[in-house]
């Protein structure tokens, strides 16, 4: 386990995060393909050093590689660089040197890395088409009330007539806009200050992903999300050799929930006072009840691993099915809201001039 070790110095490059999300798969996957091959850790980093491109991952490579030629074991020259390898990936990989499957778990590693990100870019395509929607949706009605209302506003005010009561809230709207705009600007830059802030507490992160799950369907496709990644994470952890409860402690950290965190956590509590991971798991409400019966019957066939995978499968399965089930019910909404807020505001702009025969003739 990570916390077991001595300190060791961190490493920091820019542009990590994209060498995360860009160079980690095939990185690992390579390794593993070299290494079944036949080629040694040193000869391997060494090739994937000469043809990388990416000029902070080539910083990272030659590190490893240069302290590996000092005798240094590849997991811990993984640990400086803790942006790019984290504890689920050192353990995992320190788990293999151990138990001579160094190849075996690199490409177990490949696999579960391409399955998290291909689960990942599911759910942000899903999420893409209505937050790109309401964007633009928001961002023409903005436009109108700024910048087209007062034209209508001086257009109408020579004919001395009362505007309609949806044009005046508009124009008042807009009024209210120009005129105030820097303490609107400020406003929201002291709210997402003061909500980011408070996201950054412990307690305020618990009660943000306890809203989360409470939600409808957003809730609902959390949990799911998260119980594949926790089944996935910890299947193949185990498969490579971690010891039970130091897996589940870094799975706890990689969820990304602190309700769920705070639940696997606990379970962990039970398994170190010699309860099985079921019965640890019984009783936590943001746990689906399948998943926990399925570990059981797991247990009992002594083929967890194998079980875990397949609620992994399971639960990816469901997520599609919901995201499917999200974008059909978001489309009539998003339907509605666009002729609501931005019709709204057309029919109000023009309504002065379906009466303006009658404004003129009096």
């Amino acid at each position: 386990m990570a916390d077991g070790n001595p300190k060791v110095t961190h490493i920091h490059i820019s542009g990590l995060s994209y060498i995360k999300r860009k160079e980690l798969i095939p990185f690992t996957r390579q390794t593993a393909s070299m290494l079944n091959a036949g080629m040694s850790i040193l000869s391997s980093i060494s090739t994937l050093e000469d043809q990388c491109v990416h000029p902070g991952f080539k910083h990272v490579l030659r590190n490893l590689r240069e302290n590996i030629e000092g005798g240094m074991p590849f997991s811990e020259g993984l640990r400086h660089f803790p942006k790019v390898f984290d504890d689920m990936y050192v353990n995992m990989v320190a788990a293999g040197e151990k138990s001579g499957q160094f190849a075996a778990v690199l490409k177990r590693l490949a696999f579960m890395l391409d399955a998290s990100a291909r689960l990942l870019r599911k759910v942000k395509s899903a999420m893409a088409y209505p937050v790109v929607v309401l964007s633009l949706a928001l961002t023409i009605a903005a436009g109108l009330v700024t910048f087209v209302v007062p034209v209508f506003k001086e257009m109408f005010e020579g004919f001395g007539s009362k505007l309609p009561g949806p044009t005046q809230f508009l124009v008042d709207v807009s009024d209210f806009i120009r005129h105030n705009w820097y303490y609107l600007i400020a406003g929201i830059g002291v709210t997402v200050f003061g909500f980011k802030k408070w996201l950054a507490t412990a307690s305020g992160r618990y009660k943000f992903d306890q809203f989360i799950l409470s939600l409808p369907v957003f809730g609902d496709l959390t949990q799911k999300v998260a119980v594949a990644r926790f089944c996935r994470l910890f299947a193949q952890m185990l498969t490579s050799g971690v010891p039970i409860l130091d897996a589940m402690l870094v799975v706890a950290k990689s969820m990304g929930n602190k309700v769920i965190e705070t639940a696997i956590l606990s379970a962990r509590a039970g398994i170190e006072q010699g309860n099985t991971l079921s019965s640890s798991l019984e009783g936590k409400p943001c746990l689906p009840i399948l998943m926990i019966r399925m570990i059981a019957a797991g247990e009992k066939s002594g083929r967890i691993d194998e079980m875990l995978e397949s609620i992994a499968d399971t639960y990816d399965d469901e997520v599609e099915t919901t995201l499917a089930t999200l974008t059909s019910l978001m489309e009539p909404f998003l339907m509605v809201f666009l002729g609501v807020v931005i019709g709204g505001i057309v029919i109000a702009m023009f309504l002065p001039i379906f009466k303006i025969g009658t404004v003129v003739s009096g």
